[in-house]
């Protein structure tokens, strides 16, 4: 049985998450971040899924129902529940990821499962976590993390781990200040990924028993995990690409930096992530849009131009005379005669109009880009319209977000 987590607020990733959870925040055009833990659910053939929400849940429950549920069997007992805090134990809503499948221990319990997965719902990667599964059954763990190497500057936000020789966890830190190295190579840790395979006779004991630690934070990284690594069998699991036999592509899109960049790996010309893979599909709501449409060609010059390089472009969307380079059009997006975008995300029904310009911009659904306006360029201007710059400096402007020309 797999446990999805997708209930954080996701304040780093404003005004994205303005108006939805983090794993609704659309994705690659056409997908939704939790669509690659449903997906990988699905393909390593894991067929019982709870998702637990919290913040903002309502346009995660619509796309879980639009687009989800016709993968599951109800009469072979398969399903994929969207769970709230229902305070059947208490009072209060998830008070951390330990809390929230404590909170739900009666759903797991009703199903009887030997292992249970459980899952952050606002990574982006590709993982068979059958291979894990197995990978716990053999080591007979009791909890099994899986793990990959992040620089000591990444590793100060994850869970950092120390293992000896046989891949059991002998030491754990949630988000340290100094996070410690890996045995003989100082340039790199290794950091939880958040997915764990628990035994689930041991899960519900720990549970229960953090349950009753008032001084506890109630979450898998702070406070579970380092309580049993020295007296439960908890074990690292390499998360490898099993094709190159290297670290795998794993990204938490987290901060808008962060999903910025995960988005533009996507348009190189040999994406880590393989979209295109028929072997693993990434599935979603499927729309009844029309292909994308370029349209106009100069015939005196390149100036009026319908085009679209090194970029990924959705159904629905039409480049009208104007140019895009290295950009992420969602569904339903116009890009006018003239204008030119460029290093940007789009996302669903953003009209771009004529002789606009856009550069290193995320621009959430349903926004307006009037004639000749300017997003990008002048960063203290962005600010002035109430939109928000990135660290890196990329400007992000909400859904339905007003732009003056």
């Amino acid at each position: 049985m797999a446990v999805i987590l997708a209930g954080g607020k996701g304040s780093r990733l404003e005004p994205l998450t303005r108006d939805r959870a983090k794993p609704a925040v659309p994705f690659a055009g056409g997908y939704r971040i939790v669509d690659f833990a449903l997906s990988n659910c699905i393909n390593s053939g894991l067929r019982k899924l709870l998702i637990l929400t919290q913040y903002k849940a309502m346009s995660l429950d619509r796309h879980i129902n639009d687009g989800w549920r016709k993968y599951f069997c109800n009469e072979l007992k398969e399903f994929i529940d969207v769970v709230p805090p229902q305070q059947r134990i208490d009072e209060h809503w998830y008070q951390g990821t330990a809390d929230a499948v404590y909170q739900n221990i009666y759903a797991i319990e009703q199903e009887r499962p030997q292992y249970t997965l459980i899952l952050a719902g606002d990574h982006v990667y590709q993982m068979n976590y059958r291979k894990m599964i197995e990978f716990h059954h053999q080591q007979n763990a009791d909890l099994t993390v899986a793990a990959l190497p992040v620089t000591p500057e990444e590793a100060t936000g994850f869970g950092v781990m120390q293992v000896n020789d046989q891949q059991r966890i002998v030491g754990f830190e949630e988000k340290p200040v100094h996070p410690k190295t890996m045995p003989g190579d100082d340039q790199r840790c290794l950091a939880s990924m958040g997915v764990y395979v628990f035994t689930t006779r041991f899960l519900f004991e720990q549970l229960l028993n953090d349950a009753t630690i008032r001084e506890s934070n109630h979450d898998f990284g702070k406070d579970i995990i380092p309580s049993v690594i020295d007296s439960a069998k908890v074990i690292a699991c390499p998360f490898l690409d099993e094709s190159t036999n290297s670290t795998a592509y794993w990204r938490d899109v987290g901060t808008l930096d962060a999903y910025y960049e995960a988005n533009m790996d996507l348009i190189r010309v040999e994406p880590h992530l393989n979209l295109y893979d028929a072997d693993w599909p990434i599935r979603t709501v499927q729309r009844n849009l029309p292909p994308p449409k370029f349209v106009f060609r100069s015939e005196d010059g390149i100036d009026r131009v319908g085009m679209a390089t090194d970029s990924i472009v959705c159904p629905g969307s039409i480049v009208s005379g104007g140019q895009v380079d290295r950009c992420v059009l969602g569904p339903g997006v116009r890009v006018n005669s003239y204008a030119q975008v460029s290093d940007s995300i789009l996302m669903d029904n953003v009209n771009v109009g004529r002789h606009a310009k856009i550069q290193r911009a995320i621009i959430d659904k349903h926004v307006d880009v009037p004639e000749g306006a300017e997003i990008g360029f002048d960063h203290e201007a962005d600010r002035a319209q109430g939109f928000t710059v990135t660290p890196s400096g990329i400007t992000v402007i909400g859904k339905s977000g007003v732009v003056r020309s």
